[in-house]
């Protein structure tokens, strides 16, 4: 790996083709990534991307001109100093928000470029070409604003953002309610079961505890190995399949937690009372996200828990 300085302008004239041709297929990237769901975004995309392409053409042309026509293949992984980037553009689906703070980010480490190449070169062409991309990169940002204000209307800006939450119901309440409702349900027969079966809170904590990381590994790899998300739109499998299995674990740990407690009846009262704010709380998620009437959301929700608590509860005292 070399140092920045110890470049020569030949070679970073060639850094900085590099750096421009990258920036511009990451932008291509986004653009492909958000046209489906946000397609005047995208449109600002491939506008940036467009403005990259001419200053990769101007510094290639300019590399002709002073060194001929080899140009070497340096990269920005090749060059001490640069930071590595996190492959948010591989994301499918994209998110809006990580995707513009990502290209924000690009055109802050590129102009720094710019400026601090322009600092170090003799040669007055170079030094003008790099001065003027350092300028450009510079009001890039208010150009994309203004770019994203003549494509990205409010009426657009508010379809898009009903777009960007209808995914984020999609690909992280869905599944992470559905671990929250399992684990938190179906855990209660089998720890209230062990806890008036023995009257011993530590045996019903091992009990619950068990019950609720097997079910959230269970319904992890159930909910990944469901679809790919390349037909629904659901995200990526193992991200979902991680949400998921993680809110089951947590559903069932919370009403478990209470049985660490020594004393049987104090701990069968804090039980009680978690088990109710973790229904209280699916309740309100599912009345939030997923648009159920409050009254029926309660009622669909405290009837499932009130059975399946009750269940427990009998054959625990069988």
């Amino acid at each position: 790996m070399r140092s920045f300085d110890s470049l020569t302008e030949k070679e970073v004239l060639a850094l900085a083709i590099s750096l421009e041709e990258e920036d511009e297929r990451i932008y291509a990237d986004f653009a492909e990534g958000l046209r489906q769901d946000f397609p005047a975004t995208a449109s600002v995309f491939d506008e940036m991307k467009e403005e990259e392409s001419g200053h990769r053409r101007r510094l290639i042309e300019l590399s002709r001109e002073k060194f001929g026509d080899h140009i070497p293949l340096i990269r920005r992984q090749d060059v001490r100093g640069f930071v590595n980037r996190r492959p948010v553009w591989l994301v499918r689906p994209l998110g809006l928000e990580a995707v513009r703070n990502q290209a924000a980010a690009m055109e802050v480490e590129t102009r720094r470029f710019y400026e601090r190449a322009a600092a170090r070169t003799n040669d007055a062409r170079v030094r003008q070409l790099l001065d003027d991309l350092a300028q450009e990169e510079r009001y890039h940002e208010n150009r994309a604003e203004a770019l994203e204000e003549a494509k990205v209307g409010p009426d657009v800006k508010k379809q898009e953002a009903e777009a960007s939450r209808r995914l984020f119901v999609l690909q992280i309440v869905q599944p992470g309610l559905a671990g929250l409702m399992d684990g938190s349900v179906s855990t209660l027969a089998p720890v209230f079961a062990a806890a008036y079966a023995t009257h011993r809170p530590d045996e019903a904590f091992l009990v619950g505890l068990a019950a609720s990381v097997g079910a959230g590994i269970s319904m992890g790899f159930a909910e990944a190995l469901s679809d790919d998300g390349s037909l629904t739109g659901r995200g990526h499998p193992w991200v979902r399949g991680g949400v998921c299995g993680l809110m089951t674990a947590l559903g069932g740990i919370g009403h478990t937690l209470p049985f660490l407690i020594g004393n049987f009846h104090t701990a069968m009262t804090a039980a009680i009372a978690v088990v109710a704010v973790e229904l209280a709380s699916i309740a309100w998620i599912r009345h939030r996200y997923m648009e159920t009437p409050p009254l029926s959301a309660a009622l669909q929700v405290g009837l499932g828990g009130a059975l399946v608590f009750l269940t427990g509860i009998l054959i625990g005292s069988s």
